[in-house]
């Protein structure tokens, strides 16, 4: 706790609340924003700041947020690494991989509507929720199962892939959806605190 004093007759007592977050181990990156580390906007935010790229962000994979239904859901984090101010609008692209580099079933589904345009400070991070289905749900017939070992995603709108380490249980063929991402949600996602 440390107390300013703002004048003789006035002061202020302020204190700073340190939060702590366990991540998986994949690319961890420090936030700067505790709570609301983005701010939210309409879509005219895009107008003053750029749309976030490839070369500004990092992502990187929260503790899981919870089962049900035959699911696991986790904390898709995706931060600004770049000294510039970006925009994040609707669905990221997520995928996942083989060991030998190769997409496994389908990409993502979206979950949702595209939501608010999310405005990245540098070193702020937004997430969106990922939900991964058990594919034992499906037939073996019409998944053929196999292990991925990463996770492919693209920010939304653009082109270049972000690339880290994750393992689940994946469909071969495509057909089965077993990942579902949510629209871009401003903040690190914190498990039974953020949406």
């Amino acid at each position: 706790m440390k107390l300013i004093t703002k004048s003789p007759r006035r002061m202020i007592m302020t204190a700073a609340v340190a939060g702590a977050a366990i991540l998986l181990p994949a690319v961890a990156l420090a936030s700067s924003a505790g709570s609301g580390s983005a701010s939210t906007g309409t879509r005219s935010d895009a107008v003053a700041h750029p749309p976030c790229g490839r070369s500004s962000l990092t992502s990187w994979m929260g503790v899981p947020g919870g089962l049900a239904a035959g699911s696991a859901y986790y904390q898709l984090e995706i931060s600004n690494v770049s000294s510039q101010t970006c925009t994040l609008y609707g669905f990221p692209g997520v995928s996942a991989l083989s060991s030998t580099g190769r997409q496994l079933g389908n990409a993502a589904g979206r979950d949702g509507k595209a939501g608010l345009t999310v405005t990245l400070r540098p070193y702020q991070t937004a997430h969106v929720i990922l939900q991964v289905t058990d594919v034992g749900n499906f037939s073996r017939a019409a998944c053929d199962p196999a292990t991925a070992d990463t996770l492919r995603v693209y920010a939304p709108g653009d082109y270049a892939s972000m690339k880290f380490p994750f393992t689940l249980r994946a469909c071969r063929r495509r057909g089965p959806v077993y990942l579902h991402v949510s629209t871009t949600i401003s903040g690190t996602g914190i498990p039974g605190y953020t949406v």
